[in-house]
């Protein structure tokens, strides 16, 4: 154990990709990955899809094929081989199967559905701990469907499309760094981008290896470890607090005792609410 000079840290991307099949989504990861890393004997598909091998006069990628059941251990054990391997960035292609695999289980089960679902959900987010926390760049692709709500019109309820909805668990996009919509055109927009390199942009554009590029730059500016320790003493909130965690779940095991310290400070500097006060009640 010692002490070493804080250095500048990576940023590993955590991108999704959402889309009908038949969209560009295998075909975009593979652009996007050959800007971010160059070597694509260096990126690897977990394809669940049955769709990596179609591409292979792009370059001399890596394949690792699951077959069923498609359950989110056998996915955790993909990505460790994967970093066994040396793999730089890992396409999972697609991460929609792992969902399905959960809710096939759930229908399958006798007993209480919301106590079947606290037993299940966490294996799903278990793999997506996983993408976080592991120190390289991910791709994941998810399928999606249109969405309907019910809406008045003359007296009527008809439906009504409201866009496209992700085949996974409810907020899964929450934690990818940026999320890729492609349309049947395959033109992407951008519906999350913790970056603010593509929020600026307001029409569809063609994903390429020079996306995959500009990525890349801005992961290589990195952030040091005491600057993400200065944020964290300049929090004044305990949401603000956990927003630094989501975006540097990389980094927690070395800030772990400010995390726990500044929580700490955060919640017992919390005003006491005294029963008169509850009621309305002034002091005096």
């Amino acid at each position: 154990m010692q002490l070493r000079t804080a250095q500048r840290k990576q940023s590993f991307m955590k991108l999704g990709i959402q889309a009908p099949s038949g969209c560009g989504k295998t075909y975009s990861s593979l652009l996007l990955a050959k800007g971010l890393v160059g070597d694509l004997s260096k990126v690897a598909i977990i394809d669940s899809e049955k769709s990596a091998d179609l591409y292979a006069h792009f370059g001399n990628y890596n394949v690792l094929t699951l077959e069923p059941p498609l359950a989110p251990k056998k996915y955790i054990e993909a990505i460790d081989v994967c970093i066994k391997a040396g793999i730089e960035l890992i396409i999972i292609d697609s991460l929609s199967h792992a969902w399905a695999y959960i809710k096939d289980y759930h229908s399958s089960m006798s007993g209480n559905s919301f106590q079947n679902w606290a037993k299940l959900k966490p294996l799903h987010q278990g793999l997506i701990d996983k993408i976080i926390q592991t120190p390289v760049h991910f791709i994941c692709t998810m399928r999606t469907k249109h969405d309907y709500v019910m809406t008045e019109k003359n007296g009527k309820l008809v439906p009504e499309k409201v866009g496209l909805k992700a085949s996974t668990a409810e907020d899964t996009e929450y934690e990818f760094s940026i999320v890729f919509e492609l349309d049947v055109a395959h033109q992407a927009t951008v519906s999350k981008d913790r970056t603010g390199l593509f929020a600026p942009l307001k029409v569809p554009f063609t994903i390429t290896e020079e996306t995959g590029v500009k990525i890349k730059d801005w992961c290589n500016t990195g952030i040091t470890v005491n600057e993400v320790k200065q944020m964290i003493d300049k929090c004044q909130t305990v949401d603000a607090l956990n927003d630094i965690y989501r975006n540097y779940k990389e980094l927690y095991d070395l800030l772990e005792p400010d995390f726990v310290a500044k929580k700490k400070t955060l919640t017992t500097s919390l005003p006491k609410i005294t029963k008169a006060q509850s009621n309305g009640i002034a002091n005096t």
